[in-house]
């Protein structure tokens, strides 16, 4: 079929009315937002989204998980849907735009579509999936995860939160389970329109990010044990101090980094310390480490050599070190097609681009597995995201739905 043509644009006003509409749902106390998955807010912002895709003509269905799918008619009953779309939860202290971009920004081309007449082949689906964040409910990706067959149901239902609320319940709780089955939907493709969560496309002045990979991961859970002893009257040669093996694993941890580049990243997060007190020296010390790259055999050397070095470090310094992975995905490449139509969208629509791995998890990724998909990514500012100050620009938000709307459009065969 024929692209669609160059002078095709989004309204940038308008989508950016919406982001910011959205953003009155679930504050923050910095000037971004607080809408974790299954809260109050969270299903305020879902029934604004409602009222939108209503208002648009789309025809709304949700599934066990919660996840929104508002479906825009085709022309072919029997062509299965182009699917575009992203999250609407938050981080306790997330942005604006973080997930958001990509869910109205799906919305607005579907807008756009409306105001000009379009018809297409495919049915269009605008997509909301529940808790991609995994702030409240772990893991990240959650109802995605299922979507693909990475977890079980029931298994999700049953994940909780710092307070003991299992998923399951809460999303009974705002009222927002459904009737569809998770999974049963059949994809032609998926688009996610993100924005890129790190300083690359800024700092090379591109418009637009043509996401080929995403990256894989390995969060391994540490465990490093000593002995709890007074800080002022144990001799410094007779300590057993986990906070010690803490550090040197650290720096373990960033010389691996290191010396995989390029395109290789590690850090430890999540850190607790037992007993925590100044007078203390620690006696157990529980950590993540995050490993990520796009390069699966450079991945699992990584995770080796860690699992390797780790507990020697330790066991030098007279304390013990365990370790296990708990979280973990494959680098995915995004499917050829659908990243082809995105870099001829970027070109058609005269958008400076880059080829661009992904740095962090998203839907696309487990979708990925059972249907074509593509993702991209606007900027934004410093990379700085999962936090308040987190910031794009009109324009940037503008270049990536006229992005996502074109080579949506290409998928779908505009037929009218």
């Amino acid at each position: 079929m024929a692209a669609p043509g160059e002078n095709l644009r989004i309204d940038g006003a308008r989508l950016w009315d919406s982001i910011m509409e959205m953003a009155k749902i679930g504050p923050g106390v910095a000037g971004g937002n607080n809408r974790q998955t299954l809260t109050d807010d969270d299903a305020k912002g879902r029934a604004l989204f409602q009222k939108w895709c209503e208002a648009a003509g789309l025809t709304m269905g949700v599934d066990e998980m919660g996840t929104m799918f508002a479906t825009r008619a085709g022309e072919d009953p029997d062509a299965l849907p182009v699917y575009m779309g992203s999250h609407l939860d938050t981080q306790p202290t997330g942005g604006k735009y973080d997930g958001v971009l990509g869910v109205l920004g799906a919305l607005e081309a579907v807008r756009t579509m409306n105001d000009l007449g379009i018809k297409t082949k495919h049915p269009i689906v605008v997509v909301n999936w529940t808790n991609e964040e995994g702030t409240r409910f772990a893991p990240a990706m959650l109802a995605s995860g299922v979507f693909a067959g990475k977890h079980d149901l029931d298994w999700a239902y049953d994940r909780e939160d710092h307070d003991g609320k299992k998923f399951g319940d809460e999303l009974k709780r705002i009222g927002w389970v459904g009737d569809e089955k998770v999974g049963a939907r059949k994809i032609h493709a998926l688009f996610e329109l993100h924005i890129e969560q790190g300083p690359i496309l800024e700092a090379e002045g591109k418009d637009i990010g043509v996401v080929t990979h995403g990256q894989g991961l390995r969060w391994i859970e540490c465990t490093v044990t000593g002995k709890e002893s007074h800080t002022g009257s144990t001799p410094m040669h007779m300590r057993k101090n986990a906070g010690r093996g803490l550090a040197l694993v650290t720096e373990l941890v960033h010389e691996i980094a290191m010396k995989s580049q390029p395109n290789a990243v590690g850090a430890i997060g999540h850190i607790d310390v037992y007993p925590n007190s100044r007078n203390i020296i620690p006696g157990k010390v529980v950590f993540t480490v995050d490993m990520r790259t796009h390069i699966l055999p450079k991945l699992n050397a990584m995770v080796a050599e860690f699992e390797e070095r780790a507990p020697k470090l330790c066991a030098d310094i007279g304390v013990e070190f365990e370790c296990e992975i708990v979280g973990q995905f494959d680098p995915p490449a995004f499917n050829e097609t659908c990243v082809k139509a995105v870099r001829s969208a970027a070109e058609r629509l005269g958008y400076s681009h880059m080829d661009i791995v992904s740095g962090a998890g998203h839907d696309a990724c487990w979708i990925n597995d059972v249907a074509p998909t593509a993702m991209i990514m606007c900027p934004c500012v410093d990379g700085l995201s999962h936090n308040e100050a987190e910031e794009i620009s009109p324009e940037w938000a503008a270049a990536g739905t006229d992005v996502l709307l074109h080579a949506v459009l290409e998928t779908a065969e505009v037929v009218g």
